[in-house]
């Protein structure tokens, strides 16, 4: 971890919705003038998408069925810990982007980029405030190869729905936006499930913070769900692993949140519509209690 260079990631399944933390930090970001370096959890993945294909094709000849972006052998987990270390140290490191359709590699045509391909490593530009990730593995660790990404994140966001509503916005997201078919997406959740296990569910224990969407309509069989429940019919479980750390207000955030309750004396409960509120409410001030630290390990003064 880093007073100087604070890196914070935001962790979560495909089709968890880690997307609209994302965005919520891009509010926060813009409105606070804090220079964030952003880094996409996708650019660490091993291969591209041809190759990738071609690799599942070649393990699953060998009996293979759980060969998955979840695991080590399809990411680049050294060099995304790496990253971390030589930002908190340096605030520096190298990154690259994920091209997942033609409208992000149509400015990479140039090239010689397409969709589904990876961009040239870079070094991150100079003056960045902090490190942002949104991803799969922002906090992974894996034993066998001794890596422990978690360890140098200074803020740790978990987003989790529940596993039915996670794979309910993953089937609409695949088939509508991606093109895939019903059943291609469920042989995919059901190859990764291993990985899923041993690699994604394990990072929310080391999680600061957890956002968790829980439906109050019947999701009993994703698969054949026609809709995603609505934010109006959700509810959020935002659980702190430690409250005094960031002196977490929950008096105030029950007052600002209408119809929100305390769970357990770590936990409240939020009605659905008001997560982007929640967020804002919760992370606006840690924000600021983390760059008002790297200003004075740096001894230079915040900005007005």
């Amino acid at each position: 971890m880093s007073r100087k260079h604070p890196v914070i990631a935001v962790t979560g399944s495909s089709g968890a919705g880690t997307s609209t933390v994302k965005e919520a930090f891009s509010h926060m970001f813009r409105r606070e003038g804090i220079r964030a370096a952003v880094i996409e959890g996708d650019s660490f993945h091993r291969y591209d998408r041809v190759e990738m294909k071609r690799r599942t094709a070649e393990a699953e000849q060998q009996g293979c069925r759980n060969f998955s972006h979840f695991g080590p052998e399809a990411n680049l987990f050294a060099d995304l810990e790496a990253l971390f270390r030589s930002y908190g140290e340096q605030g520096t490191g190298k990154r690259r982007l994920y091209l997942h359709n033609d409208e992000e590699a149509r400015p990479y045509a140039h090239l010689g980029l397409g969709a589904g391909q990876f961009t040239p490593w870079e070094d991150i530009p100079p003056g960045t405030d902090l490190l942002f990730y949104e991803g799969l593995h922002g906090c992974v660790v894996d034993e066998a190869s001794g890596v422990n990404v978690a360890r140098h994140v200074d803020l740790r966001i978990g987003v989790v729905p529940v596993i039915n509503l996670e794979w309910i916005q993953k089937i609409h997201r695949d088939t509508s936006q991606r093109g895939y078919s019903e059943k291609a997406v469920m042989d995919t959740i059901l190859r990764r499930m291993h990985d899923y296990v041993h690699y994604l569910l394990p990072q929310f224990k080391q999680t600061d913070i957890n956002f968790q969407r829980v439906p109050v309509v019947d999701t009993s069989d994703p698969i054949i769900a026609r809709d995603i429940p609505t934010a109006d019919e959700s509810l959020v479980v935002i659980r702190f692993r430690k409250p005094d750390r960031f002196g977490i207000d929950y008096p105030y955030l029950l007052q600002m949140l209408h119809g929100s309750w305390m769970s357990r004396r770590n936990t409240i409960v939020v009605p659905g519509g008001k997560t982007g509120l929640a967020m804002e409410l919760i992370l606006t001030p840690i924000l600021r209690h983390i760059l008002n630290e790297r200003y004075e390990a740096e001894n230079t003064p915040a900005p007005a």
